[in-house]
């Protein structure tokens, strides 16, 4: 029987190790900036064509590299971050482990300009599928300029499995945006078919911030800062009333490396606690400054997921910072010792001896005497009178239980019966078995959701004007997610004209919204149907239609009339799905006379 076990080429190789480094057409954009970085550039361009699908370029002014590093740098685990497995221990570069070159070569067309400072002359290398096709000579100036053409062009699965242009741009942006905020110090630019989507000057991290999320935010920073033996930590946070439905701002750097932390997050989270809605998400920007020798960052292929070694202290540490932040700016109560206002005490003269209060007293006051109380007969009749009633009215409307194996449809509201609302957020209506909670918002959501779907199937454009037109600014990112759903908001009832640098004019929007101004609505709907892109079985028109119907649905807290409970009902019962949201919350809830009767045994 012949061997079957063989060493698989090179190419193959490589193409295997890029589809773990390699993704899309952002994780070239992050490997070759972080690159950058660590060849101490202090400029970074970074130029796309559709979307990455034609052209990704970086070009930076950073070391360069000589003609032999130039093509050694594309072999796999070629690297000159670390020379010895120690130094695995104590990273403080974002590339390390050598596949990225190697990967984006595999998948791609790949051109490499480079030229050290040193040099007369640069270092020209093709590369196509793993395949050095040319290495010359070249004229260029000091740094690198990668071009990265064609990605995936031998991998057509892979390219065909792409999104949309507006999709992967708006990952493009993402991990720029980070990049960007790791590194306030270093100049940033990013170009999408010759149009200009960021420029970002050298400055501090506040700078950086409203740089890329627009002048409004600086209003909304608070300071972090804290320092430990531990942990060293840095940045800012937004004030609670800056907090949004939908993850997107929230930002932990380690090291001057982006990370995601749950665990930590969870510690940010329970900062604000008693402070924010449990539906919302604060924004915050956090730097962590760790020794490289009490963090791991060698744990996943995108060098994003970390492991601390101090790691329930650095909790606690950044619990406290986030409270005291939010304690110096007086966003929760807190002592003011450094405050104008006193009170006036009094010295006392010497000599003065205060005299013990007095305390009158009635001696003859008997508290069992009959006389002080009402009779108890007077005090039932007086409870059956006032509050015994009231229950009689509530259900004399109630229609008697009907024969046994008669078809009826069990717990559906009857039409003039009581209902009572709760705390302005649950409908009460006593049903034959027991008593049914409505959830007003949840059930709104869920009539609006279906009423948009079918605007969306149907084609319906129909919509109600704004008094006045108004104008939004979205960020780079939220205005290609708005590029992709655009059509879809049009056959809701929106109407609007884009104005260019990411402003959009409102001039409609659907019917349905009531009490709402058409602006407001469209960054509620917007900060929505991103809370819905983890949903990956939703189709584009379902998290369209569920967006909308969470901006526009009545809050919690709205007083409801008698006349606007009953109509909620029969609308919420005329669905298709009445007893769930669109997010799958449950919308209805019977409680049974026996689970009522067993409270007073």
């Amino acid at each position: 029987m012949p061997d079957v076990i063989r060493l698989l080429p090179d190419s193959v190789a490589n193409q295997i190790a890029a589809g773990e480094v390699i993704q899309r057409p952002a994780s070239v954009v992050k490997e070759l900036m972080e690159n950058s970085v660590d060849a101490g550039a202090g400029e970074i361009q970074v130029i796309i064509k559709d979307a990455g699908r034609t052209l990704i370029q970086v070009i930076d002014d950073g070391t360069g590299m000589s003609e032999t590093d130039a093509r050694l740098a594309f072999e796999r685990h070629s690297t000159s971050k670390i020379k010895s497995a120690g130094d695995l221990f104590s990273i403080t570069t974002k590339g390390f482990r050598g596949e990225a070159l190697a990967s984006i070569a595999a998948v791609a067309m790949v051109e490499l300009r480079t030229r050290r400072k040193e040099d007369e002359t640069g270092t020209l290398v093709v590369i196509s599928g793993s395949k050095v096709e040319k290495q010359e000579v070249c004229t260029c100036r000091t740094g690198s300029n990668f071009a990265v053409k064609s990605l995936f062009f031998n991998v057509p699965a892979r390219r065909k499995f792409l999104k949309s242009d507006n999709t992967e741009l708006r990952h493009i942006i993402n991990e720029f945006q980070k990049i960007a905020l790791a590194h306030p110090a270093i100049k940033f630019s990013l170009h999408h078919n010759d149009s200009e989507i960021h420029s970002l000057p050298q400055g501090n991290l506040k700078q950086r911030i409203t740089a890329i999320f627009g002048k409004n935010m600086s209003q909304d920073l608070l300071n972090v800062e804290t320092s430990t033996t531990i942990v060293n930590i840095s940045g800012y946070i937004c004030k609670p009333e800056a907090a949004k439905k939908s993850a997107g701002e929230q930002f932990f750097f380690a090291n001057d490396r982006f990370i995601r932390h749950p665990y930590l997050h969870k510690a940010v989270l329970e900062g604000f606690q008693k402070i924010l809605p449990p539906d919302v998400i604060p924004s915050y920007f956090i730097y962590l400054n760790v020794d490289p020798s009490k963090i791991d960052v060698n744990i996943h292929p995108t060098k994003t997921e970390v492991k601390f070694e101090d790691e329930r202290a650095i909790w606690q540490i950044l619990n406290a910072s986030v409270r005291e932040s939010l304690g110096r700016f007086n966003i929760i109560p807190a002592l003011d010792f450094g405050s104008d206002s006193y009170f006036d005490i009094p010295v006392k003269p010497d000599g003065l001896i205060p005299a013990p209060p007095q305390i009158k007293t009635d001696p003859s006051f008997n508290p069992f005497k009959d006389e002080t109380r009402a009779p108890r007969r007077e005090l039932i009749e007086r409870f059956e009178k006032e509050k015994l009633t009231n229950w009689e009215k509530l259900y004399q409307d109630s229609p008697e239980p009907e024969a046994q194996g008669q078809d009826k449809k069990e717990d559906a509201a009857t039409p003039g019966r009581r209902l009572f609302q709760v705390k302005g957020r649950y409908i009460v209506c006593p049903v034959r078995s027991g008593l049914m909670v409505i959830d007003q918002r949840r059930a709104h959501e869920r009539i609006l959701f279906e009423e948009y779907l079918k605007s969306l199937e149907t084609g319906f454009t129909g919509g109600q004007r704004t008094v006045f037109n108004e104008e939004v600014v979205l960020e780079a990112s939220d205005y290609y997610l708005f590029k992709e759903i655009a059509e879809s908001l049009t056959a809701s009832g929106f109407e609007f004209e884009d104005l260019g640098s990411y402003r959009i004019l409102v001039k409609s929007y659907p019917a349905s919204v009531i009490n709402a101004h058409a602006g407001d609505f469209f960054i509620s709907m917007i900060e929505s149907y991103k809370s819905q892109l983890s949903d990956v079985h939703g189709e584009i028109k379902e998290r369209v239609a569920a967006a909308m119907a969470a901006g526009a649905a009545i809050p919690y807290g709205r007083i409801l009339l008698t006349e606007e409970m009953e109509q909620l009902i029969d609308r919420l019962f005329a669905c298709k799905s009445p007893n769930y949201s669109p997010a799958g919350r449950p919308v209805v809830s019977i409680i049974t006379m026996d689970e009522i009767d067993k409270r007073f045994k």
